[in-house]
């Protein structure tokens, strides 16, 4: 069998959807011999932004001269983006050898497709000897599979609505659940809004919120990104990051506390931070004599933080490519664009079975000249139709994931994506 065959299989377990618990991934976790025991971890949790820090934190700690394992979901083009060892892809015969590994025991136990994926990172950390493994949360936290692992530091981006079916509709439920993330007399950054800061501090851990504790002020922004002063205790420092908008350098800024508190020196924290990669969030791309914004807001808080972005990038109005899934709340992040929008071309994401149908999103743009396509290479046909220096395509990472490919000329994936 090749990975595509492994692959397939595991792709294959997504239609089994999300079932909350940590039994499983521990019974797999300790079947594998409990790779994660062999390095330290952090959890970086959170509504929005919880990719952006990872990352963030990840070069911080590769600076400092730590081996370093990002972990991260979904991702875009790549199976193997999941799964970063100092800032690189894990050759694939090496990530087909360690599922080869997984997948009996997963069987065995009934893992789920985010557990087996989160064993699978795991194994495949220890196996490359790193230091730390950063962990992005997946759903929640308390009984997110990340959440098997014993977290030296943690961190909690913001909370917002998201996933209410499963984490409870409003933002001192999900709050709560997030919170499990944390760990008693250990460590913890967030950036959470003060009124639910009482929910994390119950936990117990010693945390860190953001405007309390520490500060983060945006000195400049722009296309290039911001320099940021975050004011942590004792030890103020003014770093830059390319992460675009203010939202992006708030994400710097925990990132900046949590290796902080993980003893990473002043020096590295900032080359780090200007160092950071993340594709397909406020990505700039050139596309067919343009510029073309990859953005993944998903979510109402998400849209709101992209739009505020682009005011603050002097971007009055743009065409926008837009696909999003069916079980979001569509019309809030609809709102939050429309005022951004000078037309916008709707599309969805081919290979994922929870896009919505782009016809029934025309509704959510009212006064906006709306163009209705029904795969993302046809909504690129629409755009470079259009005469504009500058576009963004946003709704969902699974549309940035076929989008993107096709913008850089690579060849993209083709399975089925749910998760």
């Amino acid at each position: 069998m090749t990975l595509d065959d492994h692959l397939s299989w595991l792709f294959a377990q997504q239609r089994f959807g999300v079932r909350p618990g940590l039994d499983r991934v521990r019974a797999l976790l300790s079947q594998l011999g409990k790779p994660q025991d062999t390095f330290s971890v952090v959890l970086i949790g959170g509504t929005n932004g919880k990719g952006s820090t990872a990352a963030t934190l990840a070069s911080m700690l590769r600076v400092d001269g730590r081996r370093v394992g990002l972990f991260t979901s979904p991702h875009l083009t790549r199976f193997t983006e999941r799964f970063l060892v100092d800032g690189a892809e894990l050759p694939e015969e090496v990530v087909e050898a360690a599922l080869m590994r997984v997948r009996p025991l997963a069987e065995e136990t009934g893992a789920t497709f985010f557990e087996i994926v989160t064993a699978l990172g795991a194994l495949l950390f220890a196996q490359a000897g790193v230091d730390v493994a950063v962990m992005e949360v997946g759903l929640g936290g308390r009984l997110d599979a990340t959440n098997a692992l014993e977290p030296v530091l943690s961190v909690i981006t913001n909370v917002d609505l998201d996933h209410t079916e499963i984490l409870g509709n409003t933002r001192e439920a999900i709050a709560t659940e997030k919170a499990g993330i944390l760990r008693p007399g250990r460590p913890a950054v967030t950036g959470v809004d003060m009124t639910l800061l009482p929910a994390l501090l119950e936990r117990g851990a010693d945390v860190w919120a953001l405007g309390w504790h520490f500060g983060a002020q945006v000195l400049a922004g722009g296309w290039d990104g911001s320099d940021v002063t975050v004011s942590v205790p004792r030890q103020p420092l003014t770093l830059h990051t390319p992460l675009l908008g203010e939202h992006g350098a708030r994400n710097a800024a925990l990132a900046a506390a949590a290796a902080f508190r993980l003893g990473v020196s002043p020096e590295a924290i900032r080359q780090g931070a200007a160092q950071t990669v993340w594709p397909g969030r406020l990505e700039v791309v050139a596309w067919r004599g343009r510029q073309v914004l990859l953005d993944g807001a998903h979510n109402p808080a998400g849209a709101h933080a992209l739009a505020d972005a682009l005011r603050g990038l002097g971007v009055t109005q743009l065409p926008i490519v837009f696909g999003a899934a069916g079980d979001k709340d569509v019309g809030r992040v609809a709102a939050a664009l429309v005022p951004v929008a000078s037309q916008v071309i709707l599309t969805r994401a081919v290979f994922s079975p929870r896009a919505a149908d782009p016809a029934s999103l025309a509704p959510l743009f009212p006064g906006v000249p709306v163009t209705v396509t029904g795969t993302p290479s046809h909504a690129l046909e629409a755009l470079a139709a259009l005469d504009s220096p500058l576009a963004l395509v946003c709704g969902s990472l699974y549309v940035i994931g076929e989008v993107r490919p096709l913008v850089l000329d690579e060849a993209g994936e083709t399975r089925e994506r749910w998760q």
